[in-house]
């Protein structure tokens, strides 16, 4: 599983041949979620609130990063790093 950015302890993940939705994977400590590419909204899993903000506002920012990310992927394909929020 591809680490394509980190950020405040968050570390953004995606797997070669996901299911749809087009989504990504958010860890924090103990925490994981999946993050919809198109809502920036949590599929399953849970992060801390505050945590949640930053995803959602990495993912308003990058969304057509990651969709290109999720189309790379879905054909194999290595993805691209995506800048951090700072």
């Amino acid at each position: 599983m591809p680490q394509i950015s980190y950020f405040f302890g968050i570390t953004i993940t995606m797997y070669w041949s996901d299911h749809l939705p087009m989504h990504f994977h958010a860890s924090y400590g103990e925490y994981s979620a999946k993050i919809s590419i198109d809502d920036a909204a949590i599929v399953d899993g849970e992060l801390p609130p505050r945590i949640t903000g930053l995803v959602v506002e990495w993912t308003m920012l990058h969304r057509n990063e990651l969709k290109e990310n999720w189309l790379r992927c879905s054909k194999k394909e290595s993805p691209l790093k995506i800048a951090p929020l700072l």
